[in-house]
């Protein structure tokens, strides 16, 4: 049995870079997660990445990004349902209309609440939305109604009087809402 040399073949730039470009992005998204998890310095503390003026543009995107899915998923599962009379007793599909209304209600009441938060962030804004803290409040209420079924046509329109509420004062504080549909497997998480 006789052994035949190995030959090797030299090293390209096209096989180099496809294993250095994943071991990199690899050691990078690593490194990141890594946190020491002690203290903070008194000098890291006080560090933000951002300055007060990019907070409040921030705040502004975040508002309406939050509010649109928050309309979006509102006017989908309950306002429409409601004015095509799914929530009626005895309509076709009433009770898996109702479920994605429940639903859907939570993950409104959820996002307009973290809107309201981002709201905070912006002088004109935070007073623009301010009255409308009790509105929202009166969602989550609502949300359980339409999950057992006792929702009312009132109680659909209660919805779309808060989602016109917040609208306006966005538009008026210079951050117009949208609506944006969020797929349904977002509404069941929350």
């Amino acid at each position: 049995m006789t052994r035949r040399p190995v030959t090797r073949r030299p090293v390209t730039r096209r096989a180099a870079a496809a294993v250095a470009l994943p071991l990199a992005c690899g050691l990078l998204l690593t490194g990141t997660g890594c946190g020491g998890g002690g203290k903070k310095d008194a000098a890291d503390a006080g560090a933000s990445p951002t300055g007060s003026a990019e907070r409040q543009k921030f705040a502004k995107t975040r508002f309406v990004a939050n509010a649109g899915l928050a309309a979006g998923a509102s006017y989908q599962w309950i306002i429409k349902p409601y004015r095509n009379g799914a929530f009626k007793k005895g309509a076709e599909g009433r009770t898996v209309a109702l479920v994605k209304a429940g639903l859907a209600g939570t993950f409104a009441y959820n996002r307009f609440k973290a809107a309201m938060n981002n709201a905070k962030g912006d002088p004109a804004l935070s007073k623009a939305v301010a009255p409308l803290g009790a509105g929202i409040e009166s969602l989550k209420g609502l949300t359980t109604k339409f999950r057992k079924g006792e929702a009312t046509d009132g109680d659909a329109g209660a919805f779309d009087g808060v989602i016109n509420s917040v609208k306006d004062a966005g538009k008026g504080a210079g951050a117009p809402v949208t609506d944006k549909v969020p797929s349904y497997s977002e509404v069941q998480k929350g």
